[in-house]
């Protein structure tokens, strides 16, 4: 895979955020916000990762 399709590769089906989308968050905010929403988000019980995910995780 090269790194343009591997920026472009999904890392949160249920919110469809990829792994260039993670790092701009980065360089944006110093940090990642998306990974803390997705992790608010999973201890809700608003995640549905096992089934959207094609990988199953």
């Amino acid at each position: 895979m090269n790194i343009e399709a591997s920026n472009k590769e999904i890392i949160c089906y249920c919110f469809g955020h990829s792994v260039q989308d993670l790092r701009d968050d980065v360089l944006r905010n110093g940090r990642s916000l998306i990974m803390e929403r997705i992790a608010a988000e999973k201890n809700a019980g608003a995640c549905d990762c096992a089934t959207r995910n094609p990988k199953g995780r």
